[in-house]
């Protein structure tokens, strides 16, 4: 059976994926110990994959398309955290390519 459809071949709604995620998470923090894994949404998943790719230095453009978002400006603003010390790598990668010139 696929995970995203039902047996029709319909999408099923994106919260069973959450509610599913949430229950396999309460289990392993009941296996694990609750002080060992802390409590994560699904959605955490999508905002550490993002995080991840821009701080490796993927385009942004690359990352808003992964994420569908409509604009790479709207992934630019959700994750403005990641870019101030990219900002510094630039200026240390564009010195480099001066000092090589």
């Amino acid at each position: 059976m696929d995970w995203f459809s039902n047996l029709d071949g319909t999408h099923r709604h994106p919260e069973r994926f959450s509610r599913r995620f949430t229950g396999q998470v309460l289990q392993a923090r009941k296996a694990l110990g609750e002080e060992l894994l802390p409590v994560i949404r699904l959605h955490d998943l999508r905002h550490t994959h993002a995080t991840l790719l821009l701080a490796d230095g993927v385009p942004v453009k690359v990352v808003s398309e992964r994420l569908g978002h409509a604009s790479s400006m709207i992934t630019l603003t959700v994750y403005q955290h990641v870019h101030p010390g990219m900002g510094r790598r630039a200026a240390d990668r564009f010195a480099a390519l001066l000092d090589d010139g």
